[in-house]
Protein backbone atom coordinates (compact mmCIF):
# COMPACT_ATOMS: atom_id res chain seq x y z
CA UNK A 1 0.00 0.00 0.00
CA UNK A 2 1.30 3.35 -0.96
CA UNK A 3 1.65 5.82 1.68
CA UNK A 4 1.88 9.01 -0.25
CA UNK A 5 -0.52 11.77 0.32
CA UNK A 6 -1.29 14.73 -2.11
CA UNK A 7 0.94 17.53 -2.03
CA UNK A 8 -0.98 20.36 -0.27
CA UNK A 9 -2.46 23.55 -1.91
CA UNK A 10 -0.40 26.34 -2.20
CA UNK A 11 -1.13 29.25 -0.71
CA UNK A 12 -2.86 32.50 -2.10
CA UNK A 13 -0.65 35.92 -3.05
CA UNK A 14 -1.87 38.64 -0.33
CA UNK A 15 -3.71 40.87 -2.04
CA UNK A 16 -3.24 44.84 -1.69
CA UNK A 17 -4.30 47.96 -2.91
CA UNK A 18 -5.36 51.81 -3.04
CA UNK A 19 -8.10 53.56 -1.45
CA UNK A 20 -8.29 52.78 2.47
CA UNK A 21 -7.29 49.15 1.62
CA UNK A 22 -4.56 47.47 3.31
CA UNK A 23 -1.36 47.99 1.28
CA UNK A 24 1.53 44.70 0.48
CA UNK A 25 3.69 45.91 3.74
CA UNK A 26 0.38 44.55 6.11
CA UNK A 27 -1.47 42.31 3.94
CA UNK A 28 -3.62 39.37 4.86
CA UNK A 29 -1.60 36.47 4.60
CA UNK A 30 -4.21 33.00 3.37
CA UNK A 31 -0.89 30.91 4.22
CA UNK A 32 -0.38 27.41 5.95
CA UNK A 33 0.57 29.07 9.16
CA UNK A 34 -3.11 30.57 9.79
CA UNK A 35 -4.46 26.69 9.54
CA UNK A 36 -2.14 25.34 12.25
CA UNK A 37 -3.69 23.77 15.74
CA UNK A 38 -2.67 21.58 17.93
CA UNK A 39 -4.81 18.31 16.80
CA UNK A 40 -3.32 18.56 13.65
CA UNK A 41 -0.31 17.44 14.81
CA UNK A 42 -1.15 13.87 15.66
CA UNK A 43 -1.34 13.40 12.15
CA UNK A 44 1.41 12.93 9.40
CA UNK A 45 -0.76 16.52 7.26
CA UNK A 46 -0.54 18.55 10.07
CA UNK A 47 2.82 17.80 11.29
CA UNK A 48 4.01 18.32 8.02
CA UNK A 49 2.08 21.38 7.62
CA UNK A 50 4.45 22.48 10.47
CA UNK A 51 7.70 22.13 9.16
CA UNK A 52 6.94 23.55 5.75
CA UNK A 53 4.87 26.59 6.87
CA UNK A 54 6.55 29.71 5.10
CA UNK A 55 8.31 31.92 8.25
CA UNK A 56 5.83 34.82 9.60
CA UNK A 57 6.03 38.17 8.69
CA UNK A 58 6.39 41.05 10.74
CA UNK A 59 3.64 43.54 9.94
CA UNK A 60 5.28 47.00 9.36
CA UNK A 61 5.98 49.52 12.11
CA UNK A 62 4.14 52.13 11.79
CA UNK A 63 4.27 55.35 13.37
CA UNK A 64 1.15 56.94 15.72
CA UNK A 65 1.11 59.71 12.90
CA UNK A 66 0.61 57.07 10.15
CA UNK A 67 -1.41 54.64 12.49
CA UNK A 68 -4.24 57.45 12.09
CA UNK A 69 -3.70 58.04 8.30
CA UNK A 70 -5.02 54.35 7.80
CA UNK A 71 -8.65 54.28 6.64
CA UNK A 72 -11.22 52.19 8.56
CA UNK A 73 -10.61 49.12 6.77
CA UNK A 74 -7.09 49.96 6.49
CA UNK A 75 -6.99 50.09 9.79
CA UNK A 76 -8.64 47.12 10.73
CA UNK A 77 -6.97 44.66 8.49
CA UNK A 78 -3.47 45.83 9.69
CA UNK A 79 -4.72 45.09 13.63
CA UNK A 80 -6.23 41.65 12.27
CA UNK A 81 -2.26 41.22 11.21
CA UNK A 82 -0.78 42.49 14.64
CA UNK A 83 -3.20 39.85 16.01
CA UNK A 84 -2.29 36.96 15.00
CA UNK A 85 1.37 38.10 14.98
CA UNK A 86 1.40 38.92 18.86
CA UNK A 87 -0.23 35.82 19.27
CA UNK A 88 2.40 33.85 17.73
CA UNK A 89 5.35 35.90 18.83
CA UNK A 90 7.71 32.14 19.47
CA UNK A 91 9.63 30.48 19.43
CA UNK A 92 12.43 32.74 20.57
CA UNK A 93 15.80 30.53 20.72
CA UNK A 94 16.85 30.88 24.21
CA UNK A 95 19.94 30.02 26.51
CA UNK A 96 17.59 26.59 27.56
CA UNK A 97 16.33 25.94 24.01
CA UNK A 98 19.68 26.15 22.04
CA UNK A 99 21.06 23.93 24.92
CA UNK A 100 18.29 21.28 24.62
CA UNK A 101 18.52 21.19 20.94
CA UNK A 102 22.63 20.62 21.05
CA UNK A 103 21.72 17.54 23.08
CA UNK A 104 18.90 16.15 21.00
CA UNK A 105 21.15 16.39 17.56
CA UNK A 106 23.85 14.69 19.94
CA UNK A 107 21.39 11.50 20.78
CA UNK A 108 19.00 11.56 18.01
CA UNK A 109 22.28 11.90 15.62
CA UNK A 110 24.28 9.31 17.12
CA UNK A 111 21.37 7.03 17.12
CA UNK A 112 21.94 5.37 13.76
CA UNK A 113 23.06 1.92 14.92
CA UNK A 114 22.36 -1.16 13.05
CA UNK A 115 18.75 -2.71 12.91
CA UNK A 116 20.04 -5.54 15.46
CA UNK A 117 20.45 -2.63 17.82
CA UNK A 118 18.11 -0.40 20.53
CA UNK A 119 18.45 2.98 20.01
CA UNK A 120 18.67 5.30 23.25
CA UNK A 121 15.49 7.09 24.12
CA UNK A 122 15.41 10.40 25.20
CA UNK A 123 12.62 12.16 27.94
CA UNK A 124 12.31 16.00 28.20
CA UNK A 125 10.91 16.18 31.99
CA UNK A 126 10.32 19.67 32.87
CA UNK A 127 8.31 21.52 35.01
CA UNK A 128 4.68 23.07 33.32
CA UNK A 129 5.22 26.46 31.43
CA UNK A 130 8.90 26.08 30.55
CA UNK A 131 8.35 25.20 26.89
CA UNK A 132 9.05 21.96 26.51
CA UNK A 133 7.11 20.91 23.00
CA UNK A 134 7.66 24.01 21.51
CA UNK A 135 11.18 23.55 22.07
CA UNK A 136 10.56 19.95 20.86
CA UNK A 137 8.91 20.86 18.00
CA UNK A 138 11.63 23.64 17.17
CA UNK A 139 13.91 21.00 16.50
CA UNK A 140 11.43 18.54 14.95
CA UNK A 141 10.88 21.15 12.12
CA UNK A 142 14.80 21.28 11.75
CA UNK A 143 15.34 17.78 11.70
CA UNK A 144 12.25 16.47 9.24
CA UNK A 145 13.63 19.88 6.87
CA UNK A 146 17.29 18.17 6.87
CA UNK A 147 16.07 14.62 6.16
CA UNK A 148 13.89 15.44 3.49
CA UNK A 149 16.89 17.59 2.04
CA UNK A 150 19.50 14.57 2.32
CA UNK A 151 17.57 11.57 1.03
CA UNK A 152 14.11 13.82 -0.57
CA UNK A 153 10.77 13.76 0.22
CA UNK A 154 9.76 9.97 -1.42
CA UNK A 155 11.48 6.93 0.07
CA UNK A 156 13.39 4.37 -2.69
CA UNK A 157 9.88 2.15 -2.69
CA UNK A 158 7.66 5.09 -3.55
CA UNK A 159 6.41 6.37 0.27
CA UNK A 160 5.73 9.25 1.50
CA UNK A 161 9.17 9.82 3.60
CA UNK A 162 8.06 11.00 7.44
CA UNK A 163 10.90 11.29 8.99
CA UNK A 164 8.70 12.41 12.74
CA UNK A 165 5.99 11.15 13.80
CA UNK A 166 3.94 12.30 16.73
CA UNK A 167 1.18 10.89 19.42
CA UNK A 168 -0.23 12.52 22.24
CA UNK A 169 -1.71 10.00 25.43
CA UNK A 170 -4.51 10.85 27.48
CA UNK A 171 -5.31 9.74 30.92
CA UNK A 172 -7.05 6.89 30.14
CA UNK A 173 -4.52 5.55 27.22
CA UNK A 174 -3.86 1.72 26.67
CA UNK A 175 -1.51 -0.09 24.71
CA UNK A 176 -4.17 -0.94 21.91
CA UNK A 177 -5.32 2.58 22.22
CA UNK A 178 -1.72 3.96 21.73
CA UNK A 179 -1.01 1.45 18.25
CA UNK A 180 -4.36 3.30 17.17
CA UNK A 181 -3.14 6.83 17.78
CA UNK A 182 -0.03 5.98 15.73
CA UNK A 183 -2.18 4.67 12.87
CA UNK A 184 -4.41 7.31 13.06
CA UNK A 185 -1.09 9.45 12.24
CA UNK A 186 -0.39 7.48 8.84
CA UNK A 187 -4.02 7.67 8.37
CA UNK A 188 -3.58 3.81 7.55
CA UNK A 189 -7.04 2.09 6.76
CA UNK A 190 -6.97 -0.62 9.02
CA UNK A 191 -6.87 1.86 12.30
CA UNK A 192 -10.55 1.49 12.57
CA UNK A 193 -10.63 -2.37 13.37
CA UNK A 194 -8.00 -5.23 14.48
CA UNK A 195 -6.06 -6.23 17.34
CA UNK A 196 -2.95 -5.10 19.84
CA UNK A 197 -0.64 -7.11 17.87
CA UNK A 198 -2.69 -6.40 14.00
CA UNK A 199 -2.31 -2.53 15.22
CA UNK A 200 1.13 -2.70 15.95
CA UNK A 201 2.44 -4.47 13.41
CA UNK A 202 0.77 -2.39 11.09
CA UNK A 203 2.26 0.64 12.64
CA UNK A 204 5.38 -1.15 12.09
CA UNK A 205 4.95 -1.32 8.74
CA UNK A 206 4.16 2.48 7.79
CA UNK A 207 7.71 3.36 10.01
CA UNK A 208 9.39 0.91 7.90
CA UNK A 209 7.78 2.19 4.75
CA UNK A 210 8.04 6.41 5.38
CA UNK A 211 11.21 5.86 7.18
CA UNK A 212 10.39 6.88 10.56
CA UNK A 213 13.17 7.81 12.55
CA UNK A 214 11.73 9.77 15.50
CA UNK A 215 8.32 9.01 17.66
CA UNK A 216 7.39 11.60 19.70
CA UNK A 217 4.92 10.61 22.56
CA UNK A 218 3.86 13.95 24.30
CA UNK A 219 1.95 14.48 27.44
CA UNK A 220 3.07 11.44 28.94
CA UNK A 221 2.40 12.81 32.67
CA UNK A 222 -1.13 11.83 31.68
CA UNK A 223 -0.03 8.07 31.63
CA UNK A 224 -1.46 6.84 34.62
CA UNK A 225 1.41 4.68 36.01
CA UNK A 226 0.39 2.56 38.82
CA UNK A 227 -2.58 1.42 36.94
CA UNK A 228 -1.89 -1.91 35.00
CA UNK A 229 -3.18 0.38 31.61
CA UNK A 230 -0.09 2.74 32.59
CA UNK A 231 2.40 -0.27 33.39
CA UNK A 232 1.04 -2.03 30.05
CA UNK A 233 2.16 1.24 27.93
CA UNK A 234 5.17 1.90 29.81
CA UNK A 235 6.29 -1.70 29.18
CA UNK A 236 5.54 -1.25 25.07
CA UNK A 237 7.76 1.37 25.17
CA UNK A 238 10.51 -1.15 25.49
CA UNK A 239 8.95 -3.08 22.70
CA UNK A 240 8.73 -0.22 20.47
CA UNK A 241 12.54 0.66 21.17
CA UNK A 242 14.09 -3.06 20.33
CA UNK A 243 11.60 -3.61 17.58
CA UNK A 244 11.50 -0.04 16.18
CA UNK A 245 14.29 1.85 14.46
CA UNK A 246 12.99 5.06 15.98
CA UNK A 247 14.88 7.50 18.49
CA UNK A 248 11.58 7.93 21.13
CA UNK A 249 11.44 11.18 22.47
CA UNK A 250 8.85 11.30 25.46
CA UNK A 251 7.77 15.10 26.73
CA UNK A 252 5.94 15.33 30.28
CA UNK A 253 5.81 16.81 33.35
CA UNK A 254 7.05 15.30 36.86
CA UNK A 255 8.34 12.00 34.47
CA UNK A 256 11.19 11.50 37.18
CA UNK A 257 8.88 11.14 40.17
CA UNK A 258 6.94 9.19 38.48
CA UNK A 259 9.60 6.27 38.29
CA UNK A 260 10.48 6.46 35.15
CA UNK A 261 13.88 6.47 35.35
CA UNK A 262 14.16 4.68 38.51
CA UNK A 263 15.26 1.06 39.03
CA UNK A 264 13.20 1.11 42.34
CA UNK A 265 10.41 2.99 43.08
CA UNK A 266 7.18 2.31 41.59
CA UNK A 267 7.83 -0.60 39.88
CA UNK A 268 10.87 -2.68 41.14
CA UNK A 269 11.20 -4.93 37.91
CA UNK A 270 13.63 -5.45 35.51
CA UNK A 271 11.61 -3.70 32.52
CA UNK A 272 11.55 -0.38 34.15
CA UNK A 273 15.19 -0.45 35.20
CA UNK A 274 15.96 -1.43 31.51
CA UNK A 275 13.74 1.65 30.47
CA UNK A 276 15.90 3.68 32.78
CA UNK A 277 19.20 2.67 31.53
CA UNK A 278 18.17 3.49 27.75
CA UNK A 279 16.78 7.17 28.49
CA UNK A 280 18.54 9.77 28.93
CA UNK A 281 16.41 13.04 30.86
CA UNK A 282 16.81 16.32 29.50
CA UNK A 283 15.51 19.26 31.34
CA UNK A 284 14.49 23.06 30.96
CA UNK A 285 14.62 25.58 33.09
CA UNK A 286 12.94 28.36 34.46
CA UNK A 287 15.29 32.05 34.16
CA UNK A 288 17.09 33.00 37.04
CA UNK A 289 18.47 36.45 37.90
CA UNK A 290 21.08 35.40 41.11
CA UNK A 291 24.42 36.02 38.22
CA UNK A 292 25.40 38.19 35.86
CA UNK A 293 24.70 35.38 33.35
CA UNK A 294 21.10 34.86 34.42
CA UNK A 295 20.66 38.42 34.14
CA UNK A 296 22.34 38.88 31.16
CA UNK A 297 19.77 35.82 29.59
CA UNK A 298 16.43 37.33 30.84
CA UNK A 299 17.56 40.42 29.25
CA UNK A 300 18.28 38.90 25.98
CA UNK A 301 15.24 37.74 25.78
CA UNK A 302 12.82 40.97 26.58
CA UNK A 303 15.07 42.91 23.81
CA UNK A 304 13.94 39.87 21.42
CA UNK A 305 10.26 40.68 22.54
CA UNK A 306 10.54 44.31 22.73
CA UNK A 307 11.71 44.29 18.47
CA UNK A 308 8.99 41.83 17.95
CA UNK A 309 6.36 44.01 19.28
CA UNK A 310 4.50 45.90 16.57
CA UNK A 311 2.88 48.62 18.49
CA UNK A 312 3.28 52.18 17.15
CA UNK A 313 4.05 53.76 20.53
CA UNK A 314 6.81 51.55 21.22
CA UNK A 315 10.12 53.43 22.77
CA UNK A 316 13.46 52.07 23.34
CA UNK A 317 13.71 49.95 26.33
CA UNK A 318 9.81 49.70 27.23
CA UNK A 319 9.72 46.26 27.69
CA UNK A 320 13.34 45.30 28.53
CA UNK A 321 14.28 48.32 30.78
CA UNK A 322 10.83 49.42 32.34
CA UNK A 323 9.01 46.67 32.50
CA UNK A 324 12.09 43.67 33.51
CA UNK A 325 11.55 43.32 37.47
CA UNK A 326 7.89 43.86 36.69
CA UNK A 327 7.86 40.78 34.15
CA UNK A 328 9.64 38.61 35.88
CA UNK A 329 7.94 38.65 38.99
CA UNK A 330 4.31 38.50 37.15
CA UNK A 331 6.38 35.37 35.02
CA UNK A 332 8.54 33.81 37.95
CA UNK A 333 11.15 33.47 34.92
CA UNK A 334 8.52 30.86 33.30
CA UNK A 335 8.63 31.40 29.55
CA UNK A 336 5.44 29.93 28.95
CA UNK A 337 3.96 32.72 31.72
CA UNK A 338 6.43 35.47 29.73
CA UNK A 339 4.92 34.59 26.22
CA UNK A 340 1.13 34.89 27.69
CA UNK A 341 1.65 38.32 29.00
CA UNK A 342 3.20 39.92 26.57
CA UNK A 343 0.80 38.70 24.15
CA UNK A 344 -2.21 39.20 25.99
CA UNK A 345 -0.64 42.97 26.63
CA UNK A 346 -0.31 43.69 23.40
CA UNK A 347 -3.48 42.56 22.44
CA UNK A 348 -4.83 45.16 24.54
CA UNK A 349 -2.31 47.97 23.69
CA UNK A 350 -3.61 47.25 20.47
CA UNK A 351 -7.12 47.15 21.04
CA UNK A 352 -6.87 49.83 23.57
CA UNK A 353 -5.06 51.98 21.29
CA UNK A 354 -2.87 52.62 23.94
CA UNK A 355 0.30 51.53 21.39
CA UNK A 356 2.32 51.00 24.72
CA UNK A 357 3.15 48.29 27.20
CA UNK A 358 3.46 50.22 31.18
CA UNK A 359 2.72 48.68 34.59
CA UNK A 360 -0.34 50.11 34.50
CA UNK A 361 -1.79 48.59 31.28
CA UNK A 362 -0.07 45.16 32.56
CA UNK A 363 -1.49 45.58 35.94
CA UNK A 364 -4.96 45.08 33.98
CA UNK A 365 -3.65 42.05 32.07
CA UNK A 366 -4.75 38.54 34.01
CA UNK A 367 -2.17 35.68 33.60
CA UNK A 368 -2.00 32.06 34.35
CA UNK A 369 -2.51 30.93 37.83
CA UNK A 370 0.40 29.35 38.72
CA UNK A 371 2.63 31.84 37.76
CA UNK A 372 0.30 34.61 39.83
CA UNK A 373 0.13 32.23 42.81
CA UNK A 374 4.14 32.18 43.13
CA UNK A 375 4.34 35.98 42.24
CA UNK A 376 4.14 37.74 45.49
CA UNK A 377 7.07 36.44 46.78
CA UNK A 378 8.85 37.04 44.09
CA UNK A 379 7.81 41.18 43.67
CA UNK A 380 8.56 41.84 47.58
CA UNK A 381 12.23 40.57 47.27
CA UNK A 382 12.40 42.89 43.79
CA UNK A 383 11.25 45.81 45.19
CA UNK A 384 12.89 45.28 48.31
CA UNK A 385 16.27 45.09 46.46
CA UNK A 386 17.31 41.78 47.61
CA UNK A 387 16.85 40.49 44.03
CA UNK A 388 17.39 42.84 40.69
CA UNK A 389 16.86 41.86 37.10
CA UNK A 390 19.32 44.52 35.63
Amino acid sequence: MSLVSPAAAPAREPAGGEGGRPGPDFASRDDLTTKLDNLTLSRKEGLKALVNAPRRQQPEMLSLRQLKRLGEAAKAEYDRERRIWHANLGPIKTPQMLELHEDLWDIVDSNQQDGDKAKGAIAIDAFPGLGKTTAALAFVRQYYRREIDEHGAFTDAGHERIPVCRVGLTDNTGMKDFNRALLEFFGHPGRFSGTTTQFINRALDCVLSCEVRVLIVDELHFLRWKTPRGAEVSNHFKHIANEFPVTLLLIGVGLERKGLFSEGGPYQDAVLAQTARRTTRLGLEPFQVTTPEGRAAWRQMLLALEQRAVLAAKTPGMIADDLSDYLFARSTGHIGSLMTLINRGCQRAVRTGAERLTIELMDKVKNDTGAEAARRELQAALSSGRLTTR
